[in-house]
């Protein structure tokens, strides 16, 4: 039984690095599960990959905003994914690298038939941002699930981070879905069990519609 039950357990911590890739085309098979962690460039997005993997180094951090240039697939385990998404709201780059970006991120959000659940990272003083909104507009539109990520939620004690919670979710109701919205800091660990349990339900989830179907 204990076998059984450890079996069961996804643990993030065993993450692995599997490849970058410029578009969806030099990806790996379309197959499994992936939940795709998008984002403004300076929302602490690698960093939220990291705390959630406890691993320091897994995704590439940089004080420069923009430095996630390609789409980055890491390995939970056998046919469970995250992936890490090109940044929008660029650092300052050549126009045509941003228009790159942006289809490679496009083209993924559109055309892979493996994506379970969008993390979308945004930052706890300033959520909700025009692309931010865009890309919640999206989650609807595609019928997938959708967890907020107020990142560096350690700049505010704890009664102005569930006042912002409240605020976001309040914003949000204007969308009509069904978000889970999660306080986060990556380097106080604020959140990262609630975050844990999030994506472990969606890629069981997924798993078991596909059976099903």
């Amino acid at each position: 039984m204990t076998d059984i039950i450890k079996k069961n357990v996804l643990d993030f911590r065993k993450t692995k690095f599997v490849t970058s890739a410029p578009d969806i085309s030099k990806l790996p098979e379309d197959m499994g599960a992936e939940i795709a962690i998008i984002g403004r460039s300076n929302s602490g997005k690698s960093s939220s990959i990291n705390a959630i993997c406890d691993q320091k180094n897994l995704a590439k951090t940089s004080r420069t905003p923009g430095r996630t240039r390609l789409i980055n697939l890491f390995k939970v385990e056998d046919g469970k994914f995250i992936v890490d998404l090109p940044g929008y709201g660029y650092a300052q780059v050549p126009e045509n690298m941003k228009r790159q970006w942006q289809k490679a991120m496009t083209d993924y959000l559109q055309q892979r038939k493996c994506l379970c659940g969008l993390v979308v990272t945004m930052d706890i003083r300033t959520p909700l941002r025009d692309h931010d909104r865009m890309i919640i507009d999206w989650s609807i539109a595609a019928n997938l699930p959708c967890l907020i990520l107020l990142t560096k939620a350690d700049k505010f004690g704890v009664n102005k981070r569930k006042e912002m919670v409240g605020e976001v979710r309040t914003q949000l109701s204007e969308f009509g879905g069904n978000f889970t919205i999660i306080a986060f800091s990556a380097l106080k660990k604020i959140g990262v069990d609630e975050v844990r349990n999030v994506l472990k339900n969606w890629f069981t989830l997924f798993h078991t519609d596909d059976e099903n179907n």
